[in-house]
């Protein structure tokens, strides 16, 4: 199974308001079975989340483009294809 790694970095001007709506839409991807894991860091510099049942990077990509943390432009969201065993 492939699986996508998505690491959201907050950015200096992080506002805590997008918290509920990212929380929503990591719900509606569990919710689809797009998504196997996720957790924030304990420094609070961000976070990850897994995504699985993805055809492709680029579909995980758009994926991630969705995440409120990326529409209201307050962190960072790079996307990996994953290799794990």
């Amino acid at each position: 199974m492939r699986r996508y790694l998505v690491m959201a970095m907050r950015r200096p001007t992080f506002d805590e308001g997008v918290v509920a709506p990212h929380l929503a839409f990591l719900d509606e991807l569990r919710a689809s079975g797009h998504l196997e894991m996720t957790g924030g860091f304990s420094d609070k510099t961000g976070g990850a989340y897994v995504l699985v049942n993805v055809d492709s990077l680029e579909q995980a990509r758009a994926i991630a483009a969705r995440d409120p943390l990326a529409t209201q432009g307050t962190s960072d969201l790079t996307v990996y294809e994953w290799n794990t065993r």
